[in-house]
Formats: structure tokens, sequence, C-alpha cells
């Protein structure tokens, strides 16, 4: 047996067109996927529902299911949403362009629109993105017009109100739908929304109420910034046109690397250097963090790999109290050559240790001399 579009609607066969239309209202708004997010199966119901009052308001189409069932129907192929496509544009039909329950196309109030966000990369060096910076950016953009107060009129006359929409930005026109004729609410197409038109446009500006400049800002840094981050500055971008907010601007920042240190989070990461002389017997050495000098107690005994960290003196935190570390790996360096002298007493040191070293010329390059001598 085919589906029962009657039940699905939860209306007796003899229903009205009327109570088939409110009661296809009331299950449009409880079936709606939005309004059920953690049912997987929510549109397919929605467009079962639709499909049948597809059918049922259609009087042709309803005396043949009344007769035959929807095998009667033929096998037509029934479009579940009555031709708008989408759940959504059913909604944008019936209920005025707007989703009762979000997420749908919005209505603004008649005005001029606001300017558009715009981005600017900002370089800088580790140090300032440690520490923090001042930074001047240079960008192009909409600026209002000083000549037209961003009016978009010229001199002594004033913006009119629009005769198509009346001031409202907004235009109501009748359409044709699956629930019969349906007034909606578009965008005004002669004002595109402002609801006043210019009559007499500015010399300057040509109407738009803006010009294009080059704008200078001065953008403060904080300490802490990474590469990659994002600085928003609230009302710093565009200029909408005659007399429209003003969009953000968007600060990407860019960080220059380090000769010594990587940075990981707030710590910074660098390499301890000293000799075998230093790591066996210890040593006191100089340091030289970012913005100190630390006096380093390297213990006798000290392996190549170990690992120092040095606390608070790493990058200040961006979103709280306090600084990262700096983490030191130790780093013994192996002389690759040594003095006549320098050679005797580390064989006469290994020799007193009992370990065993490669003879003097002993490497492929002597072979090769003594072979020829």
């Amino acid at each position: 047996m085919g589906a029962d579009y009657y039940g699905l609607l939860d209306v007796d066969r003899g229903a009205s067109a009327e109570e088939i239309k409110k009661s296809y209202r009331k299950l449009a708004r409880q079936l709606h996927p939005d309004a059920n997010p953690d049912d997987p199966d929510a549109e397919a119901k929605f467009k079962e529902v639709s499909k049948a009052y597809a059918t049922l308001s259609d009087d042709e189409k309803r005396a043949t299911y009344d007769r035959y069932g929807e095998e009667g129907l033929g096998g037509a192929s029934y479009d579940p949403f009555g031709g708008f496509g989408s759940v959504n544009d059913i909604f944008d039909s019936f209920f005025g362009g707007q989703s009762p329950f979000g997420g749908g196309r919005t209505r603004g109030p008649a005005g001029p629109p606001r300017g558009a966000d715009q981005e600017v990369v900002a370089n800088i060096s580790f140090v300032d993105a440690v520490f923090g910076t001042e930074t001047e950016l240079s960008i192009r953009t909409a600026v209002g017009c000083e000549h037209c107060a961003s009016t978009g009129s010229a001199d002594g006359s004033e913006p009119t109100t629009c005769r198509t929409c009346g001031g409202a930005g907004q235009v109501r026109q009748v359409r044709n739908s699956i629930l019969g004729q349906m007034m909606t609410t578009g965008l005004c197409p002669t004002c595109q929304g402002e609801g006043t038109q210019v009559a007499t446009p500015c010399t300057v500006c040509h109407g738009e109420g803006r010009v294009t400049e080059e704008m200078e800002h001065t953008v403060r840094v904080p300490a802490g910034v990474d590469h990659g981050t994002t600085l928003r500055l609230s009302g710093q971008g565009a200029a909408g046109p005659r007399g429209g907010g003003v969009g953000d601007l968007y600060v990407h920042v860019r960080v220059a690397s380090h000769p010594r240190f990587v940075r990981e989070g707030d710590d910074l990461f660098d390499e301890l250097h000293i000799s075998i002389a230093q790591a066996t017997l210890g040593v006191e050495v100089e340091y030289e963090t970012l913005d100190s000098t630390e006096e380093l107690q390297i213990s006798a005994g000290t392996q190549p790999g170990e690992v120092m960290r040095l606390r608070n003196l790493g990058v200040p935190r961006l979103q709280g109290r306090g600084r990262g570390d700096v983490v030191l790996t130790v780093v013994v360096d192996i002389p690759r050559k040594l003095a006549d002298d320098q050679e005797v007493l580390i064989r006469q040191l290994a020799d007193m240790r009992g370990e065993d070293v490669a003879e003097p010329g002993s490497g492929l390059f002597s072979k090769i001399k003594s072979a020829f001598s």
C-alpha cells in the first residue's frame, strides 16, 4: 500500500483545504530539521509531509489520490519541496523569509551598508613579538568624503526617500507557492536596502559618500604574540557608502626567526655549547637571554644532551601572568684537530684511565701518506 497522506497530515479524509493547510503549517514547524538537530530522520519526515501536502492541496491530484491511492498517481515524481528546492525556501515563502528556528536569511533595517573588513600583514622581529611593540602600517582603504560629509549629495542637497520602498529598504511581493499566493519581503531593487537615493551626487565622491585614500595605522602588538596571530582593530576597516558603518581591520602578524632561539608556546629553546674539559671539570659561564645575562653553573661530569631550564626568562604569557622558560640543551664540542702537545696530553689521560684509543697516524690519510714515503 502507498503512504496515507491524510494520516501524515493528521487530518480526516473529508478535511477542507483550509484545514489541510493549517495542519501542514503546524507540522512543518514541528518537523523542520532545524527544530530537531538530534533527529537524523527529521528531514525525511519533513519531506514526506511536504509531499503529502503538495498532493492534497491540488484539487486534481487529491481527487486522483482519493480514488486510486498513491499508486494511482501514476508514479509521478513529486518534488517534496513543491518547486522551492530546499527546506529553507519553503520557510522563505511560508513564514516571510525567516526560519523560525534561526539560521535563515535576515532582513536588516533600511540604511547604508557597513563597510568591508580589511586585512593587512605586520612583519615584526622575534624580540618585538616577545616583548611587544608598536608598528606603523599603511593600507589603501575607503574613508568618508569630507566634501559632502559622507552623504554622497552635492552641496545644498539632501538624499531623498526612495519612491519604490518609501524609505523602508524592503519591498513586498506576491508569489505563487505550494500554499497558494504568499506575500514575501525582499531587498528594494532601487535603493538596495538603504531607503534613500542621491538625487544630486557629490562631484568628489560621485555619490558614494566615500573616497579611497592611503591610511596610516599605529598597531599595538602585545607582548607574547606569536607568528600567525591575527589582531582585530574594530572600526579601522573601510568606510561604508553614504555614512554606513566602518568595517574592521584584521592584522595578521608574521614573526621573523631568531638566530639562536626556537619558540614553542611560551618557552624558548637553545643549545649551550661547552668544551670537553668544561663538561668534565665543571665551569661557570655567562649566558645571554633576550633581556638579561645569567651566570650558569655547569657541574663537573655534565653529559651531552642534558637539559637546563631557566625559569621565567622566556616569553610573557599573552593571556596570563608570568613568563615561560628558557630551555637549554647541553652540547659538548669535540675538537676536530689537536696540536701535537694537546694530543700527547689526551693520550696520557686515556692511558691513565685504561682506555683504548687509536694509534697515532692510524687514519686513512696517514696510511696513504705512509705508502708513498
